[in-house]
């Protein structure tokens, strides 16, 4: 134990010293917490139940109202578009400034964004075709393969935003805010067609995107805007919640009349607009914590693999549901219908083993995610010299260059 210690410490202090000084290490802090508030999410909140015969999904929230603020805390995608922005925005200007073409630049980010998934289908292509031709229920099947799916439709939405960062770079946020006002109105004011509230996937998720645009030029070097975002977007929402007929939860609920992210709504960019504003304050205090060696380590290695681990989260969490059947009764946490406090304190216990298990996908898969980046040359500070005598850890570093030199 000492040894391995002393390693993550050597290892640590080179990923350190290695990281370019002008780096801004709260936008890699603030990324790794949205992955980790997404993955953590799914894993409380899914629930694969065999209360129907075969495998079905449900979820906590359904049974028990009370968890909704639990949402309030793992839904942190509006952070993610809020660090998308910024730095899609950051690196068109960079490339512009080089004279890379913007297919060049649209081309590199697009292909690190997707060779990650097509691991993934082709792995749930082939064990959904193998289960169905085992005899497993179509509907189990279905489940699964729905879980897996439903996360990438926001890869989706933030490949088209990154696609068009040149026209919305310099977009004011209250243009889409307006827009997702506006289908809201229609939709649930006005009694508008249900499909107009697909408009809000664009919209609603734009908003966050162009903040962080505009962080890009400096707008939130001071803290008052920021602050306004958080007492704003905060007021906002408890009185669409309270007095606007939205639900509390900021994650779609199975069965619920209204989903507050499925699409999302005003309530949920409002809680979005929030987010970004603490995000925002945090800084400071983020910039401190990570430049210490180790916790900045931590962070640089999670944003090297964040697609790999968003891709197979899900696959893991299902993966341990499924080796569960195996033994002779339902485990409870895993199986059971969780509408009790009890189902909670046996879910938290499964949430190392889920981990273990992305453990696993994660060193199967990584290298599809690495092999999508830019090779650039490392300071000759972080590759003189070894930092143990070990192959993986070798190559955890070598790894781990990669991210630090790339924006």
């Amino acid at each position: 134990m000492p040894e391995l210690r002393a390693r993550w410490s050597a290892l640590a202090d080179r990923i350190d010293a290695g990281t370019p000084a002008d780096r801004d290490r709260t936008v890699d802090a603030l990324r790794a917490f949205a992955i980790l508030g997404v993955v953590l999410g799914h894993w409380l909140v899914t629930a694969l139940t065999t209360a129907n015969g075969g495998l079905s999904t449900t979820s906590p929230l359904a049974h028990l109202p009370w968890l909704a603020p639990v949402s309030w805390v793992f839904q942190t995608l509006s952070v993610f578009f809020l660090v998308g922005g910024h730095v899609a925005a950051r690196g068109h200007a960079s490339a512009r400034e080089r004279g890379v073409p913007y297919g060049v630049w649209v081309g590199q980010r697009l292909s690190r964004l997707f060779r990650p998934v097509a691991a993934v289908l082709a792995l749930w292509a082939v064990t959904s075709v193998g289960m169905l031709l085992g005899g497993a229920e179509p509907s189990t099947v279905q489940t699964l393969v729905k879980l897996v799916l439903s996360p990438l439709w926001f890869l989706l939405v933030f490949a088209v935003l990154t696609a068009a960062t040149p026209l919305v770079a310099r977009l004011s946020p209250l243009w889409p805010l307006a827009v997702v006002a506006g289908v809201d109105v229609w939709r649930f004011g006005l009694g508008g067609p249900e499909w107009i509230g697909w408009v809000n996937v664009a919209a609603g998720w734009l908003v966050p995107f162009s903040l962080g645009a505009a962080w890009s030029r400096g707008a939130f070097a001071r803290r008052t805007p920021a602050a306004l975002l958080l007492g704003g977007g905060a007021a906002a929402t408890a009185g669409l919640v309270l007095w606007g007929g939205y639900p509390a939860s900021m994650v779609g609920v199975p069965g619920a009349p209204i989903s507050n992210l499925n699409p999302p709504t005003l309530a949920a960019v409002a809680f979005g607009l929030a987010q970004c504003g603490l995000a925002l304050l945090l800084r400071g205090p983020l910039d401190r914590a990570v430049r210490r060696p180790r916790a900045w380590a931590k962070v640089a290695l999670m944003n090297l693999s964040a697609m790999t681990i968003f891709l197979w989260h899900q696959t893991a969490m299902m993966a341990v549901t499924a080796l569960g059947l195996l033994a002779p009764a339902d485990l409870p946490g895993l199986h059971t219908v969780p509408d009790s406090p009890l189902w909670i304190a046996a879910r938290l216990l499964w949430l190392p083993v889920f981990a273990a298990a992305l453990g696993v996908c994660w060193t199967a898969f990584r290298t599809y995610e690495q092999a999508g980046r830019p090779k650039r040359a490392t300071s000759s500070r972080t590759v003189s010299g070894a930092v143990t005598g070990s192959r993986t850890t070798a190559r955890t570093l070598r790894a781990s260059e990669k991210v630090i030199h790339h924006a």
